[in-house]
């Protein structure tokens, strides 16, 4: 689903033969063109080995990691003209991480212009971090010394101080067999499924937005209009289905954008689930969103817009003017679909793979349902008499959909106070949040609370009735399990965990286990009882990890084990709290690359990395108290695939014992 005209000019440059084994897959080499007297083009050419793949700089986030360049001394010594430039890409759809992955084959070409800021320089240090996977995916960094006027590179010393080299070599750790760790993720069909899930979400929204009074008084108006507009009943449901089609194009070019963004940085859209701003500022928008569904304002599209589209339609006629018809209703109907599309690209940030790819499923599948109707009393228009006629139960959906925006608004804000470590938002709160918004909405739907919006009261209908009872259900499953009576199963990964309690728990580890988040104190235990580890890659904001814990560490067999037979270790890869002055350093890379260590999220990110060759969460490995890997490493699994890795792992360490 990307855009190729991202991937920015392609370059050829003449073949030379390389030596290659799976140590040593990619092998690089450089180029440097004279453009003028300051200016030069540095090119970096690598030659891939058969069945391994190099990333792109732009491939999606939550997959392998993305090719990465860092120019030494840029700004200072001399400046980036443009960004640097690829060669041609794959783009392919990866069952491990459930997202589209951009990447090369056979041979990677980056090109960069600079121009000197002090014409006596005369060499340049580039390093380029990038990942390569086959079975495994291997992160390497590759350090360019360029000499720009040929007479060869003299070499910088790049140091770290004392303590900074203390602090990095402890993230270190000698793991033995380590040969058995891989990246497992989903199948492909759970990959295809997800996409599916937003696709319905989707279509579903759509339905609703057809309910509203923006869209379903324009139903039998617009069929009407094209079966009556033509004496042919051919060319006038043929008009329909084109009209039906234009509208499923424009919701689908509405999701490009968001491709663009994610391609420009891949990071863009899906730090959404875990920065602290993002997070509030979406809780904001959804607020305001839902006060519109209230009624107490009107969120609007300037009318010019659609004055404009409607003459053009009348204008241009045929197949034109029936796009510049679609065109107007959307920006018409703005003012109910524009809340149901936030919600949608609320719901594709929460969700797991690419945000870009989840949106325009969700935005195919939203405008398909717009469009269905005007398709189907088309050809069938005797349907219309079927049709119930516009009234208040339109005003009645769009209060429901206030109130279920709120919801999520709750959501973000929670995210929020997690990765931010507030301490405010606890789990308790969150649902008794929930609790007051859904009392709200039964109240609502019973008639006993009203909006602007409302008419006279009258009588409720079966339909509102029974709404109204599916929201009382569904407000005391939230009341018990508030009170810990029910496990939420429902609603598994979206409340704050069981552990951010008011209440004081055992522990503040996931289902009351005791657990460790520092690497270090939990192998000194592990020592000391002579039990294997459960390292725990995870995240505040991760859904996946909370479903995990929630839906498979609840199993009453596996449950067991955690609590009595390993030693969990917890490490947070998206904490954002500070670390002491004392324990923040630089850590270096072999190739020199050198990465501020500031956060504790930053510290395990990088722990994770450079030790296990992975960079997603949930991440589990299986270790032996003196670090021999029991198991390859696993990520989102069922229960019983769980079940039976972490007895495989339980039964390598007593045999690890025995030898």
């Amino acid at each position: 689903m990307r855009l190729s005209i991202l991937f920015l000019g392609l370059f050829f440059i003449n073949l030379i033969t390389f030596a290659q084994t799976d140590e040593n897959p990619a092998v690089w080499s450089h180029e440097v063109h004279k453009l003028s007297d300051t200016e030069y083009e540095l090119v970096f050419k690598g030659k891939i080995m058969d069945g391994w793949h190099v990333y792109s700089q732009y491939t999606a986030e939550g997959g392998s990691l993305p090719s990465e360049f860092s120019f030494e001394k840029a700004g200072e010594d001399y400046e980036l003209l443009g960004e640097t430039q690829e060669s041609e890409t794959i783009t392919e759809y990866s069952d491990i991480f459930e997202v589209e992955e951009t990447f090369f084959k056979k041979e990677a070409i980056f090109t960069q212009k600079i121009k000197l800021l002090d014409p006596e320089i005369n060499q340049v240090s580039v390093n380029l971090f990038y990942q390569i996977c086959k079975e495994v995916c291997l992160p390497v960094d590759e350090y360019f010394q360029i000499s720009l006027d040929g007479k060869g590179f003299v070499a910088e010393e790049m140091s770290l101080d004392e303590r900074s080299k203390a602090l990095g070599e402890s993230l270190k750790v000698d793991l033995k067999n380590k040969n058995l760790l891989n990246q497992n993720g989903g199948s492909d069909s759970e990959g295809q499924a997800n996409l599916w899930v937003i696709f319905g979400l989707g279509f579903i929204g759509g339905l609703i937005a057809l309910l509203t009074p923006c869209v379903f008084p324009m139903i039998p108006l617009t069929v009407s209009f094209f079966t009556k507009q033509s004496q042919n009943k051919t060319k006038g449901v043929g008009n329909a289905l084109l009209y039906g089609f234009f509208i499923v194009l424009i919701y689908f070019l509405l999701s490009l954008p968001f491709h663009l963004f994610n391609s420009v940085d891949s990071q863009i859209l899906n730090t959404i689930a875990t920065n602290i701003w993002l997070n509030v500022f979406f809780f904001v928008i959804f607020v305001f969103f839902a006060f519109s569904f209230f009624g107490y304002y009107e969120l609007t599209l300037p009318s010019s817009w659609a004055n404009k589209m409607d003459s053009a339609s009348s204008k241009v006629g045929g197949g034109l003017g029936i796009f510049f018809m679609a065109l107007t209703l959307a920006i018409v109907s703005f003012s109910c679909t524009g809340p149901i599309l936030g919600g949608l690209l609320g719901s594709t940030t929460l969700a797991e793979g690419n945000v870009a790819t989840n949106l325009t499923s969700g935005m195919v599948g939203f405008g398909l349902a717009l469009a269905l109707p005007f398709a189907l009393f088309a050809m069938f228009p005797a349907w219309l008499n079927s049709l119930p006629k516009s009234g208040g139960w339109m005003t009645t959906v769009k209060v429901v959909l206030g109130f279920l925006e709120l919801a999520l608004a709750f959501k973000f804000l929670s995210n929020a106070d997690l990765v931010g470590n507030w301490g405010i938002f606890k789990r308790e709160i969150f649902l008794g949040v929930w609790v007051v918004l859904f009392i709200l909405m039964t109240l609502y739907l019973f008639g006993i609370l009203r909006f602007p919006h409302d008419g006279p009261k009258k009588n409720l209908s079966p339909a509102r009735k029974l709404t109204g009872i599916v929201s009382l259900v569904f407000t005391v499953y939230l009341v018990l399990g508030l009170f810990n009576i029910t496990h939420l199963k429902l609603l598994s990964g979206f409340p704050p965990p069981s552990f951010y309690s008011v209440v004081e728990t055992e522990s503040d580890c996931p289902l009351g286990l005791d657990c460790y988040k520092d690497f270090d104190e939990g192998v000194a235990y592990a020592k000391e009882v002579n039990k294997p580890i459960l390292l725990d890659f995870t995240g505040w904001a991760c859904v996946n990890c909370r479903k995990m814990e929630e839906n498979v560490w609840s199993d009453p067999g596996v449950y067991a084990m955690l609590k009595e037979d390993y030693v969990l270790i917890s490490l947070y890869i998206d904490d954002r709290k500070e670390l002491p002055e004392s324990e923040q350093f630089d850590f270096k890379y072999d190739s020199g690359r050198i990465k501020t260590i500031e956060t504790i999220g930053q510290k395990w990110g990088t722990f994770q990395t450079i030790n296990f060759n992975a960079a997603s969460q949930p991440y589990y490995v299986l270790l032996s108290p003196n670090l021999e890997i029991l198991n390859e490493a696993v990520q989102y699994v069922d229960v019983e695939t769980y079940e039976a890795w972490l007895k495989s792992g339980l039964e390598n360490h007593h045999l690890s014992m025995g030898r």
